[in-house]
This record gives structure tokens, sequence and C-alpha cells, in this order.
């Protein structure tokens, strides 16, 4: 408990300062809005334009970018500092973090307040209020949980994925770059039923490169596509623990690298 009143204490004061600077507090919330402007135009494209994409109706297809995006909003809010650790590592800002009397990786999630999280989940809960509106399913409690448990599993899996890069970059601090090449992947494919990309691309976004745990999966369930995934209907149900279980593997994965951290120059 005093570890999350410290933690409040300190994100608090960094939302704080970053109030300090109102002209660009609001600048960094539109840049987090903009920067999901493609996201908003594929799904104008999609409502406007077809009626079905993969044997999904466009209703359907819709709760994929929203899943994703708001999953997305959430890791850049909880546990978006992650993206900085290869910075932190290139400029040997992670060896003072080592002597300090807190955590590391709490120390890198405590640096500064996602201003532009705000922006990100503001568009993304519109287009995941618009995905249920049109949505023709009856959304009992039962399927709420689950797409509230879906979200939470895709936040955790972006965060694992990215964690994996992190602990590369203990290691290789070059492997900074595969993160930029992680969030473009995401932002390509995480918005497409993958049944309607070759089936060697779709089993490597798959088992390869999980980003189908993400959104596809349980937009999949959720919509009665689950059986005509490329895995089974059990393993496509059960992403969000798919999220939770990569993420304590990840962490278990940090723990072991920065043990074995011997310094940026080796």
């Amino acid at each position: 408990m005093n570890a999350v009143r410290i933690a409040w204490r300190v994100t608090r004061l960094n939302f704080r300062a970053q109030l300090e600077y109102r002209s660009e507090f609001l600048m960094m919330i539109a840049v987090g809005a903009i920067w999901q402007v493609s996201v908003l135009v594929f799904a104008t494209v999609l409502l406007t334009r077809f009626t079905a994409m993969g044997g999904w109706d466009s209703s359907d297809v819709l709760l994929i970018p929203a899943t994703r995006m708001l999953a997305h909003g959430l890791f850049v809010l909880v546990l978006g500092r992650v993206h900085a650790l290869g910075r932190f590592i290139q400029e040997g800002v992670i060896d003072t973090y080592l002597v300090r009397p807190m955590p590391v990786h709490r120390q890198v999630q405590l640096q500064f307040f996602p201003t532009n999280a705000i922006g990100d989940l503001t568009v993304a809960a519109g287009l995941m209020v618009g995905a249920i509106a049109r949505s023709d399913l009856h959304w009992t409690p039962g399927r709420i949980t689950y797409l509230v448990a879906a979200v939470l599993g895709g936040m955790l899996l972006e965060a694992a994925l990215f964690t994996v890069v992190a602990c590369a970059s203990l290691r290789f601090p070059a492997a900074d770059y595969w993160g930029r090449w992680l969030e473009e992947l995401l932002g390509t494919f995480g918005s497409y039923p993958l049944n309607v990309l070759p089936r060697a691309v779709g089993g490597l976004l798959t088992y390869g490169l999980p980003l189908a745990f993400v959104a596809y999966f349980p937009a999949a369930v959720l919509t009665g596509h689950g059986h005509d995934t490329l895995a089974p209907y059990w393993l496509a149900a059960a992403s969000p623990l798919v999220g939770l279980l990569a993420y304590l593997a990840a962490r278990l994965l940090w723990k072991w690298s920065l043990n074995h951290y011997t310094g940026v120059n080796g």
C-alpha cells in the first residue's frame, strides 16, 4: 500500500507539472487524438463503402479497431513509458535507477505523465461507443465482462511485447528500433480481420508475433466468428488470459535481463 501511495503522489505531481504549460498540455492531447486519425478514416471508409470484409459485417469489423485502440490507449496511459526504456539505456539513465530504493520498472513508469494518452483514449472511447451502437449483438453482462477483460488483456499483451523489446535493449541498445517496427505492425494489421490476409501472414501474426490476441480474436469470439480463425476456439476465447500470462512472463524476463545488465558499454 505504501508503494501505491507513493506512485499515486508521483503521478499527481507529474500531472500537475504538465498543467503548468497549458498550451503544450492541450497540444499533446490533440497529438494523441490526431495520431488515431488513420483509424478513424478506416472506420469511415468501412462503414460508407463496404458492407462486409472477410465474411464479417462492417459493424462487426468496427469492433476490432475499437478494441485495439482502447487497449492501446490504456497501455500508453498505464504502462507506456516502457517505450522510452531504449532511450534511457542508450543515455545511461538506467544506471542511476539501479542505485535508487525503488524497482527500476516502477521508476520508468513514474518518469512522466503521458498527456497524449488522454487524446488516444478519447478517440478510442468514441469509436467503441460507435461500434457498440452499430452492433446487432445483445450486450449481456457476460459479453460486457468479456469485452472489458479483452481490452485489459490487449493492454497487457501490448505491454508484454514492448517489455520484451526493452529486455533486448538491455543487451543490444539498438534493439530500441524494434519497438518502432512493432508499433507499425500493430497500427497496420491490428484493425483488420486477419482472415483477409494470406494464411502464412495470418499464422505469423497469431503464433509468431501474437498480435491477433490483442483485438482480432476477442472481437471474433464476441461476434460469432471465433470458429473461423486460424486458432482453436478455446485459444481465441482465452485471449484475455493470454495477455495476462504474456505480461507476467515478460516481467520475469525483464527481471532476469536486468540482473544480467552490465551497462550500456558492456
